[in-house]
């Protein structure tokens, strides 16, 4: 697919839904982005990597008990210029961030059986241009790698909370900004959503509004895709390691490179999980908190 046909297939999205969908909600979705036979090897691509990743130190990053995420090299999962070039992504992406998008993080978390319940947060901070300027520099795309039931202890998000602003900065400390005071956890759980995507559906979200991951009660563990994106001012690259080998830059197409912020290496090296969330490790919620 060219880069004309993308942008020409991307024109087919309706740019006010995706528009009031994730400056009102905060999340979007499309269902049957992708086949199953598709998202069945995203689910071997990841079993595969993190099995590697939990064998080596600073491999998988925990974020509570039984729950990980690992960022991957992006030639590493089959799918990812499928992703890339998808036309409902591409129009997310200009919708929101504009022609100037780059995708700076390629990654995946593993809630396993055990995981606990999260306490309501934010992925990192409300920036300067969601609080003065009132627009979203960022999103993250989930794809699921399973058929997800109840009992996998599903995403739970509160619809308009991206803009929230209940630690307005400057912060003691980056996590500061993340994690609302239990004051406002009972407008979070009057709000709260749980998301039950399947096999080959795609989320986008503003990692802003207010989540939390449930707890996992089934024998199964949940692993779902994610894909980073910013937009012109925001900086979530300098926490995330996005490497592309000669070869493979040579493979991708000049509209996926064109979007993206890596590090071009001749080989591939261990990333170094560091984009961690103390407060994540430190908090173990009882059910129905």
């Amino acid at each position: 697919m060219t880069a004309t046909t993308i942008a020409a297939d991307s024109q087919t999205h309706d740019t006010a839904a995706i528009m009031r969908g994730l400056y009102g909600d905060g999340i979007i979705a499309l269902k049957g982005a992708f086949d199953r036979e598709w998202a069945q090897r995203l689910r071997e691509d990841i079993d595969a990597l993190f099995a590697e990743a939990i064998g080596r130190p600073h491999g998988a990053l925990p974020r509570g008990p039984e729950r990980y995420y690992v960022e991957v090299h992006p030639e590493r999962l089959r799918g990812f210029v499928d992703i890339a070039t998808h036309p409902w992504f591409v129009a997310v992406c200009l919708a929101v961030l504009g022609p100037e998008y780059k995708i700076v993080e390629v990654g995946f978390d593993v809630p396993r059986p055990g995981a606990q319940d999260q306490p309501w947060h934010r992925d990192f901070p409300m920036p300067d241009n969601t609080r003065i300027g009132r627009r979203l520099d960022s999103l993250a795309f989930n794809l699921t790698a399973v058929d997800t039931v109840l009992a996998m202890g599903p995403l739970e998000i509160a619809p308009g909370t991206q803009w929230d602003d209940f630690a307005p900065p400057p912060f003691e400390d980056r996590e500061a900004g993340m994690f609302p005071p239990r004051a406002l956890w009972p407008r979070y759980r009057a709000l709260a959503q749980q998301r039950m995507p399947q096999m080959g559906d795609i989320s986008a979200r503003s990692a802003l509004t207010i989540h939390r991951g449930t707890a996992n009660r089934s024998g199964q563990s949940r692993p779902v895709a994610v894909v980073g994106v910013d937009g012109p001012g925001a900086c979530n690259a300098q926490r995330h390691d996005v490497q592309v080998t000669r070869a493979y830059e040579v493979s991708l197409p000049s509209f996926v490179r064109e979007h993206m912020t890596y590090r071009l290496v001749d080989r591939l090296e261990n990333i170094d999980q560091a984009h961690s969330i103390r407060g994540l490790l430190e908090y173990g919620a009882p059910r129905g908190v």
